[in-house]
């Protein structure tokens, strides 16, 4: 058992975080600054990629922000109490990691100021119009949903609440992937597979990301978790790492099998550089087969083999949208296929990209945002999962 800190020195560790958090999300801020004063071409970015690894970050967040809540759905709308004692978890987790993506992605556009076009000319043929009302919706129908929760006199709306915040989740990681899906001008993109790929990942990264901040409030709070309970978060871990290895073969094979495509899959996963490597060691490596051993081989499983496992699905989650994001927009457009296309405008060139300082700068201050919406949160208010004594584990 972990011996709990006192609590002076619980208070001068939560100022020290509260300090190293405002600090990173400063530094985001400052670099958001930098970059509109002196425009774009302080960044790796350019007239091919114009979506640069803050895209990455932010899109990161967005997608596990509705992953996250899947433990919450498991709790309010299929009854598991195991599940619903960290709800509250999940909740604040969602409203963390949705308000830094949308940081990110907004102080990435180059024009952050002109969003009030985007809220007073609703255009309702474009897909990223839809998301703007998906991801408000996300926002309102979460903190309903934990007003249930906390509430016993609003306990007879937690359902219901649960049920709404399911279907939300699952319709705002839908237009996510269609944004990509509906987009005809990257050839890495325009898949019917992207929809349903995007929710699996937001699975993924979702729980694995609950598993770590989970994690470290246990270890915090002095508090171990129980044995049957953690079985049961780590072999879900698992299901969903195998499922989202099942759905990006998928789409590499459906690729690879239309002659269009099929320059675009040997560059992807064997010419292409960094974006091969990242693929191949960093998400199949460390974002699957990792995982993977560490939860399911004999003798694995342990409290520290599922927090390395969660951490190499996050470290892989970065990894998958780094190639598909950057790799898809590097890779030119073909727009007749079995012809050359060549001019001095570069037409039909693969693009250089390497990302900025400021763009990692912005990325990051986006998880800062994230992270201290969580560690105030959790200060505040009572979010610490907490199972009841004697409660039975696998029945539930």
């Amino acid at each position: 058992m972990t011996k709990r800190l006192s609590p002076r020195t619980e208070l001068r560790n939560y100022a020290l975080l509260l300090a190293a958090g405002v600090l990173v999300a400063g530094i985001g801020l400052w670099a958001a600054h930098f970059m509109e004063s002196r425009g774009h071409i302080v960044t790796g970015m350019n007239n091919q990629v114009v979506w640069g690894l803050p895209h990455v970050f932010a899109i990161f967040m967005i997608v596990s922000a509705s992953g996250v809540l899947n433990v919450a759905s498991v709790g309010s709308v299929f009854g598991r109490a195991v599940y619903k004692a960290r709800a509250p978890l999940a909740g604040l987790l969602a409203i963390a990691l949705l308000a830094g993506g949308l940081a990110v992605l907004m102080l990435d556009l180059g024009r952050p100021d002109r969003v009030i076009v985007a809220a007073t000319n609703y255009n309702p043929t474009s897909v990223f119009a839809w998301n703007v009302l998906l991801y408000s919706g996300l926002f309102g129908t979460v903190a309903f949903y934990l007003w249930t929760l906390m509430d016993r006199t609003m306990g007879a709306w937690n359902k219901p609440a649960g049920f709404l915040v399911f279907l939300w989740r699952f319709v705002l990681t839908t237009g996510t992937g269609l944004i990509f899906a509906f987009l005809v001008a990257r050839q890495a993109y325009a898949s019917a597979l992207l929809p349903p790929l995007f929710i699996v990942l937001s699975l993924a990264w979702g729980h694995a990301i609950f598993l770590v901040v989970q994690h470290a409030m246990l270890r915090w709070n002095a508090m171990e978790l129980h044995p049957g309970i953690q079985k049961r978060l780590k072999n879900l871990l698992g299901v969903f790492v195998l499922s989202v290895f099942y759905l990006v073969a998928a789409y590499h094979l459906t690729n690879a099998y239309f002659a269009r495509q099929s320059a675009f899959e040997r560059y992807l996963l064997l010419e292409g550089g960094t974006v091969t490597a990242l693929f191949w060691v960093g998400y199949v490596g460390v974002g699957t087969l990792l995982p993977l051993a560490l939860i399911f081989l004999p003798g694995a499983g342990g409290r520290r083999c599922v927090l390395a496992a969660a951490l190499g699905v996050v470290a892989g989650a970065f990894s998958l949208l780094y190639v598909f994001i950057i790799g898809g927009q590097t890779y030119p457009l073909q727009i007749f296929p079995g012809y050359r296309v060549a001019s001095r405008f570069a037409d039909g060139a693969i693009t250089a990209y390497a990302p900025s300082l400021p763009e990692w700068a912005l990325g990051l201050g986006g998880l800062g945002i994230a992270f201290l919406i969580t560690l105030v949160g959790v200060r505040v208010l009572n979010f610490l999962p907490r199972d009841v004594p004697g409660q039975p584990v696998e029945s539930n």
